[in-house]
């Protein structure tokens, strides 16, 4: 008996379309209904039209197959021409911008041309395949092509002739074999004079020694628990810190632990950072006095400087690991002395400090964006063998140089320098890569005294604190866009003579360079107008410096620029910007939710660049990702007080800002789907020619390995770390989101070696020789907050 109704003749069920039409219709429908109606919200927006377009032909095409109607294939292939010349328009023949606007409707072309979908179609009305073969043949050949292209990298060659020299900045001249500060010298320049590794033997490189700290985060620690330290090396011996701030002395050839220091950091998930970036080294020169005028103690010739992430600065024996008695309290000082605020994890010491021959340098970090009532940023002078407190500069006071008293305390909540300080001993000179006040991004509360220094680089001199000059990179500054960098400092060779040059680096992507003894801009940084429009309360700058030598991407970002897995979450991320604010760098943060583009995690971070002196280039590694900073008002869900409340242990989500009108959301800018928003490449090598102040290569660098798509494609990714270049001609890197430690031709950025590491690399690479063999070491400890493999390892690598 059939089951077919019986009002149908055989004749009339043969031409009843079968099940997989029906399938197919219905699939068809379901991703019209969603891309028409999404279309329609983005068009009304002010984005594209084509999805709506493209909505309305695939629920027309949905009709045609549920009715099995052989005219269904050619209008999809109608469709896929479309798309494609659409495509093609937006993005040119760039694959990784092309495989989001197609991805989904060339797999659905690719079933419909399945043989069970198309013997479902009635005998006498087989549906009209040519076409829509030929355009999916079409296709294939643009993602081909599209493979071949490398639209996102600049092929070029830096200078090779030796036209300068290594700066002569410290009191005492570095071996070349040594590694003594966290950028080799205080000059900040992350090059090493070493040669035994070069282009042509650096593919050899084997693992020599491998360390493993057994320092892990644990169940009670910050979420931005992370492992960013840069090696020491001095003589026979390697000097590194962990996340929780163990000190390790290591031998340099073959990585066995000599001894190690435990400051007994108190594990607090509130703590807005768990890091160490590293260690400073300090020798006593023969003759050398106290600042008190008598002879400096006979215990620790050798010693190392350790902040900590709950306010204290040790100082260490560098051949024992003991403290050393004469220092402060028995080895360490309080540096929450003179504040008015001593929270625990309130101000963390996360960077070395600036070490000269007679005055330990400290600045530190301030939590970000928790309250108006935080800790000074204050940067104070030490004296380098008793620890006893020479000078203050104080940037959010009236007296600058003020010393704490009974009845004076150091400014609350002061714009800090969290980041690595350089030096010029022979200046007597440290500059401070500033940051900003407690709260970042709603400023109608600052007083001109708080903001004069922020974001700024500030010179100071070393034996008294005084200010000697200052610049300001950001006016006003509502987006956090400070000075994350270790400036490095370079005898500049032009045709008027040597200038003394100082580079400073900033999260926009402008790199500032000035001449270090008077602060005087030695590439132009012309001020521009910038968007304008507060949020209530506030006011901004009318204009801000851009550097003429820059990373900064010149077109601004438009829906065209927005990506995803697939049309899907790329069609929200177009929703999602347009639904925001964006005009550009500089649009203000808002109650709408603003772009900030470069995003506040920064162009350049932490890492810094290095800088070959002697043949006047640098090499860098810009990132470009947009963050989105949303502001909201004080309410049920942002209380005007704390009420009991403790920091969240990251800098990534909703930040209370207590004591303003608002709060502010900060997150990266990602898809329903947490891919970024906008296309690849996020992250990029790059050599910059320091005499022309052109950029003559840049490639893109990381892939997907260790990530939400676990394959290796190459799309360039974002990184936290810095390079390390060195006169073999090769820079090192290992700060990429995959587990790789790579190396590059510093002449043309061309990766010549890679070798796959334990866990993340976010950290800074460094070189040291000993025994006559050049080795190159990292530590792989990971990023919390980042989200790369978290471990406790520290390698070695070294010709066979």
């Amino acid at each position: 008996m059939s089951d077919s109704p019986p009002h149908l003749t055989p004749p009339e069920r043969a031409q009843r379309p079968g099940i997989w039409a029906r399938i197919s219709a219905l699939l068809t429908l379901a991703i019209g209904l969603v891309t028409a109606g999404a279309g329609i919200w983005l068009a009304a927006l002010g984005g594209s039209l084509y999805y709506a377009i493209a909505g309305v032909v695939l629920i027309a095409n949905a009709v045609l197959l549920w009715r099995g109607n052989r005219l269904a294939y050619p209008l999809y292939a109608l469709l896929l021409v479309g798309t494609m010349i659409w495509a093609l328009a937006e993005v040119g023949f760039n694959f990784w911008p092309l495989a989001p606007r197609g991805d989904i409707l060339v797999l659905l072309g690719l079933w419909l041309l399945a043989p069970w979908v198309v013997r479902s179609f009635p005998a006498t009305r087989r549906p009209w395949k040519t076409p829509l073969v030929g355009v999916i043949v079409a296709a294939l050949i643009v993602v081909g092509v599209s493979l071949t292209k490398t639209n996102d990298d600049l092929s070029g060659s830096l200078p090779t002739k030796i036209a300068g020299a290594l700066p002569d900045t410290d009191a005492v001249t570095v071996p070349d074999e040594d590694w003594h500060a966290y950028g080799r010298t205080g000059a900040g320049d992350h090059f090493s004079p070493l040669k035994q590794i070069t282009p042509d033997n650096v593919g050899k490189l084997k693992v020599a020694w491998t360390f493993r700290t057994g320092d892990m985060k644990g169940p009670n620690d910050s979420i931005e628990t992370t492992d960013e330290v840069t090696p020491l090396k001095v003589g026979d011996t390697v000097y590194l810190c962990s996340p929780h701030q163990k000190v390790f002395a290591l031998d340099a050839a073959t990585g066995k632990q000599k001894w190690v220091f435990d400051p007994k950091v108190v594990d607090d998930p509130t703590f807005q950072h768990l890091t160490c970036r590293g260690v400073s080294y300090h020798a006593t020169q023969a003759g050398a006095l106290t600042s008190d005028g008598k002879p400096v103690p006979a215990e620790c010739p050798e010693r190392l400087f350790l902040p900590t992430n709950d306010g204290r600065m040790f100082a260490i024996d560098a051949k024992t690991g003991k403290t050393c008695d004469a220092f402060g309290n028995h080895g360490q000082i309080d540096l929450k002395d003179g504040m008015t605020v001593k929270h625990k994890g309130f101000y963390e010491g996360t960077s070395p400090p600036a070490v000269t021959k007679s005055v330990v340098i400290m600045a530190g970090a301030v939590i970000d964006n928790y309250s108006t009532t935080e800790p000074s940023g204050v940067i104070r002078g030490f004296d380098v063998h008793t620890g006893k407190l020479i000078w203050a500069w104080d940037s959010g006071a009236i007296d600058e140089n003020a010393l704490p008293s009974a009845t004076h305390h150091y400014t609350a909540s002061s714009p800090n320098s969290w980041s690595i300080s350089a030096l010029d001993e022979k200046l007597g000179l440290v500059y401070l890569p500033m940051g900003g006040a407690a709260t970042d991004i709603w400023g109608g509360n600052r007083t001109p005294t708080m903001e004069r220094y922020m974001s700024a680089l500030v010179a100071l001199d070393v034996n008294t604190g005084k200010r000697v000059w200052s610049y300001q990179t950001v006016h006003h500054d509502l987006w956090d866009m400070d000075l994350p960098s270790q400036p490095s400092l370079l005898d500049l060779r032009t045709a008027k003579g040597i200038i003394p040059a100082i580079y400073a680096p900033t999260k926009s992507g402008n790199i500032f360079v000035l001449n270090r003894k008077t602060g005087k801009l030695i590439v132009a940084a012309p001020e521009r107008p910038v968007p304008q429009g507060a949020a209530p309360g506030d006011r901004l700058s009318p204009t801000q410096p851009f550097s003429e030598l820059t990373f900064q991407p010149k077109e601004h970002l438009t829906d065209a620029n927005m990506w995803g897995a697939t049309m899907f979450d790329q069609l929200a991320c177009r929703i999602m910007f347009k639904q925001m604010r964006y005009e550009g760098p500089f649009t203000p943060p808002s109650t709408q939710g603003t772009l900030v583009f470069p995003g506040d995690v920064g162009m350049f971070e932490w890492g810094g660049i290095a800088v070959d002196p002697q043949r006047q280039i640098a090499i860098a590694n810009p990132i470009v990702f947009p963050f989105v900073s949303k502001l909201i008002p004080r309410g049920p869900n942002n209380p005007p007080a704390p009420n009991g409340a403790h920091p969240a242990g990251s800098e990534i989500g909703v930040q209370p800002m207590y004591g303003l009108p608002f709060g502010v959301d900060l997150h990266p800018f990602l898809s329903p789907l947490g891919f970024p928003c906008m296309a690849p490449p996020w992250g990029y090598m790059s050599g910059v020619d320091l005499n022309t102040n052109k950029i003559v290569w840049k490639h893109k660098v990381g892939t997907t390995r260790d990530s939400v798509l676990p394959l290796p494609f190459k799309l360039g990714m974002p990184m936290l770390g810095g390079t390390m270049a060195t006169a073999g001609g090769v820079t090192f890197l290992t700060a990429t989101m995959d587990n790789y430690i790579r190396a590059f031709d510093v002449t043309t950025g061309k990766m010549l070696w890679q070798a796959r590491l334990p866990a993340g690399g976010q950290s800074t690479p460094m070189t040291y020789a000993v025994g006559g063999k050049q080795y190159v070491v990292t530590a792989a400890g990971g990023h919390g907050s980042f989200g790369t493999k978290l471990g406790d390892y520290v390698i070695a690598y070294t010709l066979p």
